[in-house]
């Protein structure tokens, strides 16, 4: 299953997440889950970078299967709109899929 734990601060502004684990859903390159969420996750990581001044920290495992994104800067309205697209688009997924894919928010 992947899990996808998006943490917010008191203001409920989105100060990072993580995307842990594989969705099981079929093969290897078959997996429509997992690319899915895959293809929404690095999309939105890659319009933070494209649309926005900020550069977030990230982890990535080598071999797939972990992202880590942390923001020190959670001011920009930009950024937190990107974010929350995200967020939509996941929970999409997984109102289809949720034996597959699990949102949560900390």
């Amino acid at each position: 299953m992947i899990r996808v734990i998006v943490a917010r601060n008191s203001k409920n502004h989105i100060t990072g997440f993580t995307m842990d684990g594989h969705a099981d859903f079929d093969v290897h390159g078959k997996d429509l889950v997992c690319a899915g969420a895959s293809a929404v996750v690095f999309g939105s990581v890659n319009a933070l970078f494209a649309l926005t001044d900020y550069e977030p920290a990230i982890d990535m495992a080598d071999e797939g299967g972990y992202l880590s994104v942390k923001l020190e800067d959670t001011s920009d309205d930009n950024v937190q709109l990107i974010l929350e697209t995200m967020i939509v688009s996941l929970k999409t997924i997984e109102s289809e899929y949720n034996e597959f894919i699990k949102i949560e928010q900390e």
